[in-house]
């Protein structure tokens, strides 16, 4: 076992990250209303916690949370492109047991995996799937724990193959399965931060644009959906004939991707899966093309496939790099091919993170109440589902007839 109990780039950035989590405490309304029930049962207390979320400001508040409940509190990123160094740093200074550093090389960033659960966590909040992958690899670490709380598409569609594997050995939580997940979080969170950071990254006028939206799930949808209310002119590119068939109907124009390439002034990875926009569609690119993606993973783009096809690269602002191909067209990828509205920005509206994060506390909260969860996929209780999105009715003083 490892003997720190923190690892980040600069401690020195404490002042600046514990800035950061303050300004986004007091809009989490529904994960503070939650957190006051909970701190009555006392269910929080004495327990360990692992987490490995992307790392910043509003995961670091839910972190404290916990800790404030009574938990021991374990966290890293489940991306290192990802990761806000400040805000590490203010963790490790509350006393959190931080190990997480932007842009770790695949060894460190196994290494801090590794540091979050060797002390046997009770509960785990994941997202993308590597800490219950992990698990499976090191059952030893997994000998008291009572459930995995899933945050994302790409980590539900991981467990999804280890069930159907029939080698999933520990109950998990789809929390990105739950409602007040998918259509709040999915969709008008990644829609808008998307947008958000590549305006702010490129200072680029998005209206009179053609944007090319690759993948029309939740996420395609919120990306979509905001780049039409800016003003674009938007292209879905699918290989699902009803999600496909549901865009056209939403008004947008559907082609394959290799149609769409020679038209595109930015284009947006959302599908989760490996090198859904390779050197075959930027060939066809027209000069001055925008990269980037929003999925989890940052292999969505095949960026060594973009690095051996164009001679020469350079970064010509921060988060964007310019590659040159050999009849000279531009072809710009923000920030690395990592989840843009992270990487390159400030993640998800507070007050969308609010309503996620409730979900994963109340979803943590009731697999420590429930020890003896079978092993297997399991759905977000409904009740629990239903009290975040009451409770986000009343912060919005909405009033319904139900």
């Amino acid at each position: 076992m490892t003997e720190k109990s923190y690892e980040v780039a600069d401690l020195n950035l404490a002042e600046d990250g514990q800035q950061q989590i303050d300004w986004v405490a007091p809009w989490m309304v529904v994960v503070n209303n939650l957190a006051k029930r909970f701190a009555k049962t006392g269910t929080f207390r004495g327990k360990r916690v692992a987490i490995c979320i992307h790392l910043e400001a509003k995961t670091a508040y839910l972190a404290i949370t916990m800790q404030r409940l009574g938990a021991e509190v374990w966290i890293t990123s489940s991306n290192v492109l990802s990761t806000k160094d400040a805000v590490a740093a203010a963790l490790a200074k509350n006393g959190v047991h931080v190990f997480a550093k932007h842009g770790a090389p695949p060894d460190e960033y196994r290494r801090f995996l590794h540091a979050i659960v060797e002390h046997k966590p009770h509960a785990i909040v994941d997202d993308g799937g590597d800490l219950c992958e992990l698990l499976h690899e090191h059952p030893e670490y997994g000998d008291v724990l009572q459930g995995i709380c899933e945050e994302t598409t790409t980590g539900v569609n991981r467990l999804k193959e280890m069930a159907d594997q029939g080698i999933l050995k520990y109950p998990a939580l789809a929390i990105n399965s739950a409602q007040s997940k998918f259509l709040f979080d999915n969709r008008y969170g990644t829609g808008q931060s998307t947008w958000t950071a590549i305006t702010h990254l490129t200072n680029k006028n998005i209206a009179g644009k053609v944007v090319v939206v690759i993948g029309y799930g939740w996420v395609g949808r919120g990306v979509a959906m905001r780049a039409h209310g800016l003003g674009a002119e938007v292209i879905i590119t699918e290989i699902d004939p009803w999600k496909a068939l549901e865009a056209r109907m939403d008004g947008f124009r559907v082609t394959p991707l290799m149609e769409a390439a020679k038209i595109g002034d930015f284009f947006v990875t959302t599908t989760g899966r490996k090198h859904v926009l390779h050197p075959g569609h930027i060939a066809e690119m027209k000069s001055g093309a925008f990269l980037s993606n929003a999925g989890h993973f940052d292999y969505e783009i095949d960026i060594n496939g973009l690095r051996e096809m164009a001679p020469e690269s350079k970064v010509v602002r921060e988060n964007i790099t310019e590659y040159t191909l050999p009849d000279q067209r531009k072809i710009y990828l923000l920030a690395d091919g990592g989840i843009i509205n992270i990487a390159g920005g400030l993640g998800h509206p507070v007050d969308i993170m609010d309503m996620s994060f409730a979900l994963q506390l109340a979803s943590v909260h009731y697999v420590l109440n429930h020890p003896d969860i079978p092993p297997g996929i399991q759905n977000v209780p409904r009740e629990i589902d239903e009290l975040v999105v009451r409770e986000k009715l009343v912060v919005e003083q909405i009033a319904i007839d139900g």
